[in-house]
């Protein structure tokens, strides 16, 4: 093996380096009528386009499972099925027509629960403030 080592040294010192434009041409030919001069024919489909219907069921599942006050989310859980079948069968009128019972019914379980998830949070609180506060009368302080 033998090592040969080369010095490099620039040319034009301290100078940018010149660059060459390389100029390349490209032919573009030009194409005449196709040789089969049979007549092409096309068939154009028409397809309707897919509505997005939000059906809300993932929704209704979890106010049925979690939020279900006075039952709204079990039957808002019911309108969202009945808003899929009807996406299902192509009635897009009456997907969304069951679809937006199902939201109002979803929005009023959602609401309704959390008022008596606070209410139920007040009681609490206020009950056990005054419950410790009876037995802080009725117990003497022992000076801690």
């Amino acid at each position: 093996m033998s090592h040969n080592s080369q010095v490099f040294l620039p040319t034009n010192a301290g100078l940018p380096p010149s660059y060459e434009t390389i100029k390349e041409e490209y032919g573009v030919t030009e194409l005449g009528e196709p040789h089969n001069s049979a007549v092409v024919r096309t068939t154009v489909i028409n397809m309707p386009r897919e509505v997005a219907v939000p059906d809300h069921v993932v929704w209704s599942l979890f106010n049925t499972l979690f939020l279900n006050f006075c039952c709204l989310g079990f039957i808002a859980y019911a309108y969202s099925v009945k808003s899929r079948d009807r996406k299902m069968v192509g009635d897009v009128v009456g997907a969304q027509a069951y679809a937006s019972t199902a939201k109002c019914l979803n929005i009023s379980a959602l609401i309704f629960s959390l008022l008596l998830v606070i209410v139920c949070i007040i009681i609490v609180s206020t009950t056990s403030v005054a419950v410790f506060q009876a037995f802080s009368q009725k117990m003497p302080h022992s000076g801690f």
